[in-house]
């Protein structure tokens, strides 16, 4: 019989995780290493690398960091066979990297449009295709693709990045659907506003900043440390029998 932590208990595992060198990426990072993973810090920025790997290590897991731009397949298969070779295999993998550009939609720069489905949709697609292989080879691994709240409701001057987190959660449906009987669990996180860098100037904007608080039902935006639970779940034993769902972590934005 489990004891009921046990369910949580990763030890053992590798999880890897995209993004990783700030924000919810890093806070997904740390809580998975906190349940007892080995972690595969993933980001553009050598030195973000070097320091979210040792504060894990630190933790007493294994950490190491690459070199990943999910906008490159190149990059993305280099990264993924690095991480491999070093690990020997990936149980969990967090898509987390992202990005965004707010401005109206009829204001929005084609650029901009698509840097932001390429990296927060098609980046996602790259990485899974190919960490997910040997996931199907074992008969078992977890995917946890990090949507948003926009993925489900809509806002202005969100296009292009509620058009990605729309797409992101119809990825997982499909991911999910042609690996379930194969041991591989696909599932979505949708974030509300937390307090990371890529929100900072809407922090930073008082009317911005009550329109959030007034939206939300529980009338505040979210501490990155209440993301860590819904991370493990997903990655543990406990989420086994779910696949192809989104838990949205939003103080309840999305019920209205």
């Amino acid at each position: 019989m489990w004891a009921i932590m046990d369910l949580f208990d990763l030890t053992g595992k590798v999880a890897m995780v995209t993004g990783s060198t700030r924000g919810l990426g890093e806070t997904s990072a740390k809580a998975l290493a906190k349940a007892g993973a080995d972690i595969a810090v993933c980001g553009r920025n050598p030195q973000d690398l070097d320091r979210v790997s040792t504060e894990i290590k630190r933790m007493g897991r294994k950490s190491q960091g690459f070199e990943l731009d999910v906008l490159s397949k190149e990059k993305v298969k280099k990264a993924v066979e690095q991480t491999l070779n070093h690990f020997g295999r990936v149980d969990i993998l967090v898509n987390n990297a992202g990005t965004n550009y707010r401005v109206p939609v009829l204001e929005y720069p084609e650029e901009q449009w698509d840097l932001i489905i390429n990296t927060n949709l098609k980046g996602y697609f790259l990485v899974a295709q190919a960490v997910v292989p040997q996931m199907l080879e074992r008969g078992y691994g977890k995917l946890i693709n990090m949507s948003s709240i926009f993925g489900k409701v809509g806002l202005a001057n969100q296009l292009a990045y509620a058009s990605s987190k729309g797409g992101v959660e119809q990825m997982t449906k499909v991911m999910a659907l042609e690996w379930a009987k194969q041991g591989v669990r696909v599932n979505a996180v949708g974030p509300t506003y937390f307090e990371t860098d890529m929100v900072k100037q809407i922090r930073n904007d008082p009317a911005r900043f009550n329109f959030i608080n007034e939206r939300t039902p529980m009338g505040r935006w979210g501490y990155l440390p209440e993301l860590e639970g819904t991370v493990i779940f997903l990655a543990s034993k406990a989420s086994d029998f779910i696949t192809g769902q989104t838990i949205y972590v939003d103080g309840g934005w999305t019920v209205w």
